[in-house]
């Protein structure tokens, strides 16, 4: 039974995975100064219309999923669990293959990493404790949202404000750190996630074909919800390719940590973020090379 299966995977893997986070996220907010704040606060619309699309419609598609479904207990959990994270670390790049607005989408991850704080534990608790199966679960583990909080605060935020700070006093050294920080921090991660997936291989093969297509769907659900939101919001095509992306992309990396420092390890939950983790960046970029073959302008 997969909600009973727990994945191996030892205390020093999770500091371990910790830290390539916060090095990734780091990597992500040296792109940022405080003035990119100050021009989102003078025309906020698709920030706000980004949020709302990760934050509110992603987790309402994904209960909706769970609801015609009907999937195990953990695996539905880990659908809420992944859908509730903020954006992905690989999105800004995808956004930028895909010719749309990179400032948002570094932006966008900035202020979702911020918002989960808080966001995150929430709707982990309000929409897993919907579906019945899932409840049961949040039940037996009595997570604590301060605690899921304190972890993505440590974790992701802290990194992003020395990231900012960093690279509006010193924006030379940043400036020669990016790329190369940016291109290393996501070849540990993927190898990371690689190494991890071997020592579990056995119970990987045994339940990811039952999985598979759940995330494939819920995949084409964030995307394809975060291109009608942002349409129906009249973006600008440029806009509305970072919030697709930045909505289809999700921080399964977190999802990992909270699922090995809060559920155990839970089997179908590890087996949902790490397939993520994989079909994200399949998906993200092969839109990205379709998106990319109409240039559109800011």
């Amino acid at each position: 039974m997969i909600d009973e299966a727990a994945l191996d995977f030892s205390a020093s893997s999770l500091t371990l995975l910790n830290a390539i986070l916060a090095v990734v996220m780091f990597s992500i907010a040296i792109d940022l100064k405080p003035q990119d704040f100050k021009v989102l606060a003078k025309a906020p619309k698709p920030l706000v219309i980004g949020l709302l699309s990760q934050f509110v419609l992603l987790p309402a598609l994904t209960f909706l999923l769970v609801l015609a479904a009907q999937p195990q207990a953990s695996v539905a959990l880990g659908l809420i669990l992944v859908a509730a994270c903020p954006g992905g670390n690989i999105s800004n790049f995808i956004t930028h293959r895909a010719g749309g607005n990179a400032a948002l989408s570094v932006s966008m991850t900035a202020f979702a990493t911020v918002a989960a704080i808080v966001l995150t534990p929430l709707n982990i608790a309000f929409w897993g404790s919907l579906y019945p199966p899932s409840a049961e679960i949040l039940r037996a583990t009595n997570i604590d949202p301060v605690n899921i909080a304190i972890t993505v605060g440590l974790m992701l935020v802290l990194p992003l404000v020395l990231g900012v700070i960093l690279n509006s006093r010193k924006p030379a050294l940043t400036a020669k750190l990016r790329m190369p920080l940016q291109w290393l921090s996501m070849i540990i991660f993927v190898g990371f996630i690689a190494i991890a997936l071997a020592a579990n291989w056995g119970l990987f093969l045994a339940f990811a074909g039952s999985i598979a297509g759940l995330v494939i769907v819920h995949n084409a659900l964030g995307l394809g919800g975060g291109y009608l939101l942002a349409t129906l919001a009249r973006l600008s095509p440029f806009d509305r390719r970072a919030v697709t992306i930045e909505t289809g992309i999700q921080n399964s990396g977190l999802g990992l940590v909270l699922i090995f420092s809060f559920f155990g390890g839970l089997g179908g939950m590890a087996i949902v973020a790490a397939f993520w983790g994989i079909w994200h960046a399949i998906s993200g970029l092969a839109l990205a090379s379709i998106m990319s073959r109409k240039v559109v302008t800011p």
